[in-house]
């Protein structure tokens, strides 16, 4: 079964920000290691990092109007940071690998999310 994770940066700390930089070295560079040794995994197809959500444009259409909204067309203090597909075995297998992900133990979380086979 193929995945999808999603993951919600929440407070996570990124670099380039003062949150960052107030990591230890050692942290900085084990959040590296991390996501680099699950990037690496053969069942994973790495995504990218997503601009912030301010950088977003939300596009809908109603009664056949398009219609542009600069910025997240919700609110959410989990903004979607990026994602990674995962091909396991089963959900549990999925579940450990978002246990992995940095974002998940430093303020953030990884939505599991199957997909549908075909």
């Amino acid at each position: 079964m193929k995945y999808m994770l999603l993951i919600h940066q929440g407070a996570t700390p990124l670099p380039g920000t003062p949150e960052w930089d107030v990591l230890s070295d050692e942290e900085r560079q084990a959040v590296y290691a991390d996501y680099q040794a699950i990037n690496e995994m053969p069942a994973v197809t790495s995504g990218e990092q997503l601009q912030p959500p301010e950088a977003a444009t939300t596009v809908r259409v109603e009664g056949g109007e398009t219609l542009v909204t600069d910025g997240p067309f919700v609110e959410t203090k989990e903004a979607l940071g990026g994602w990674l597909m995962f091909e396991a075995d089963d959900l549990d297998a999925a579940i450990e690998l978002a246990a992995r992900i940095p974002a998940a133990r430093m303020g953030g979380a990884i939505e599991v999310r199957p997909l549908v086979e075909r």
